[in-house]
């Protein structure tokens, strides 16, 4: 104890000079050390327990909330299981990693999963076989420990809002017995969205270390797979449509659009023109964020990108492999990379946000466009990055969105501090293109972990993600982020 209480007058004295010397304009890197070393080091207490603090201190609601949000148009049921215990079920034996665009064999999906395993990442595919898909759902559903869940991102979105007792929340997507039994009682489901049948997504998890033949998994993740027509084809986008005059929301959250890769070209181009058309449609005061999902087809993003997608919707949330995928469609920074290494290099990302908001945002040059915000999450670390004078709160959105990552993986209402632990970069550069930036490193701390920069009239918001050690469920947590992002924020 008097150890710890020497440290802390010690720390008062240095804090004392210090101001006595700098009273008015001590550097902001000077004051972040004084006060790591006066609340975090000094008390001896483990980083985590700090970071959670300091966010704690951080959230603030925004002074006017939603109050009513409509959510579309993707839902199914998660059947989620023990990834390699399911492959051993089926009697796959170990082989070759091969990322298959879709998946058409047992050998496709044993390839495919190696794959991702290999590499830790999240990647999402469909099955072209319905019978056979179907044998092997019924097989997942049946192993020991599976379990169901609500899924597809439109509906894990609308049961995260659905939460919130202030909020009105409003799901249209194909939802058939079993899902709608699983979804919270509050949330409003249109007659038209019900239907005879469940969609079924299934969902491999695997944990940090497992291993599956000469593969060993870096880190927790899943790989997911389905046979899903209905959202495949976004069936119910004209229902959502329609049934928004009368629900009369504040924000939209639409999601869904890379279900519809496994067309044929001619059929989603056609498709994602009409889909295009009806947000086009929705009225300007009305807000509206677009939730990406894992893609492979450079042709399909390219056609999003062609049809201004981006630029009918004012907010966009997306991991590490939409962000890259999304440069490599548009020949933006870093595209030359075949993948991430590791936690991505967040001068890298910096860069592609940048350039994703100047090339495709709101801008005095480019006024037609309504993007004005981007929530990127990845393991590690999110970014959140807003076009200056539409929206405001972002802070608190960006600790929002890290805090339920940390969660919701270890299944805990709130971060238990000794589950989660800190691993994010502590020092970044802020690009790796731009000269004036090149050099300029910026620090985070546990004491204070949400940093703030700008380029040109694009602000951005960092903080860290405490990851859990051992995660009980990693699905829907970029779902979770995004929905928990939008709460904490306001538009201008």
């Amino acid at each position: 104890m008097w150890r710890a209480a020497a440290v802390v007058v010690l720390g008062a004295v240095t804090l004392h000079v210090f101001l006595s010397y700098c009273p008015l304009q001590a550097p902001v890197d000077a004051m972040q050390f004084l006060s790591d070393y006066l609340f975090g080091l000094s008390v001896l207490r483990a980083p985590e327990e700090v970071v959670v603090e300091a966010w704690d201190s951080l959230l603030r609601p925004p002074s006017v909330g939603w109050t009513r949000v409509a959510v579309g148009v993707n839902s199914c049921v998660d059947v989620v299981v023990c990834g390699i215990g399911l492959l051993k079920a089926l009697a796959m034996d170990p082989g070759n990693k091969v990322d298959h665009d879709a998946l058409q064999s047992r050998e496709d999906l044993k390839e495919t999963f190696s794959y991702f395993m290999e590499k830790g990442v999240a990647a999402e595919r469909f099955f072209t076989d319905k019978e056979l898909f179907q044998n092997i759902a019924q097989t997942a559903s049946q192993y020991p420990g599976a379990k169901h869940f609500v899924g597809g991102n439109a509906a894990l979105i609308g049961q995260r809002l659905g939460s919130n007792v202030n909020l009105s929340v409003l799901l249209c997507g194909p939802v058939g017995p079993k899902l709608h039994e699983l979804l919270d009682d509050r949330i409003i489901v249109p007659p038209e969205s019900l239907q005879e049948a469940d969609e079924y997504h299934l969902i491999l998890e695997y944990q940090a270390g497992d291993t599956w033949g000469e593969v060993e998994a870096p880190q927790a993740n899943r790989f997911i797979f389905s046979h899903d027509m209905s959202n495949g084809e976004m069936n119910m986008m004209e229902t959502f449509i329609a049934s928004l005059e009368e629900f009369e929301p504040e924000l939209i959250v639409l999601s869904g659009l890379h279900m519809m890769e496994g067309q044929g070209k001619e059929e989603r181009s056609k498709r994602l023109q009409e889909v295009s058309m009806l947000i086009s449609e929705i009225p300007n005061e009305i807000s509206v964020h677009l939730e990406l999902a894992s893609m492979t087809d450079t042709t399909y993003m390219n056609t999003i990108v062609d049809q201004q997608v981006l630029t009918i919707v004012n907010s966009i949330g997306l991991n590490e492999q939409e962000l890259l995928f999304i440069s490599q469609a548009g020949s933006g920074p870093h595209s030359s990379q075949g993948h991430w290494s590791g936690t991505p290099d967040i001068g890298m990302v910096s860069d592609i946000i940048f350039w994703l908001l100047k090339e495709y945002g709101r801008s005095e040059w480019r006024k037609d466009s309504d993007l004005t915000r981007v929530h990127f999450h990845t393991l590690a670390y999110h970014i959140l990055a807003t076009v200056d004078g539409y929206w405001s709160n972002q802070i608190s959105s960006v600790v929002a969105g890290a805090r339920v990552a940390g969660s919701q993986a270890c299944g805990t209402d709130t971060i238990d501090p000794t589950k989660v632990v800190l691993s994010s970069p502590m020092e970044f550069v802020l690009s790796r293109t731009e000269k004036l930036l090149k050099d300029k490193k910026m620090t985070l701390s546990p004491a204070n972990p949400v940093r703030v920069w700008h380029r040109e009239n694009i602000s951005f918001f960092i903080t860290p993600v405490l990851i859990c050690v051992n995660p009980v469920r990693t699905v829907g947590l970029g779902d979770a982020i995004s929905a928990e992002g939008l709460l904490y924020s306001e538009r201008k």
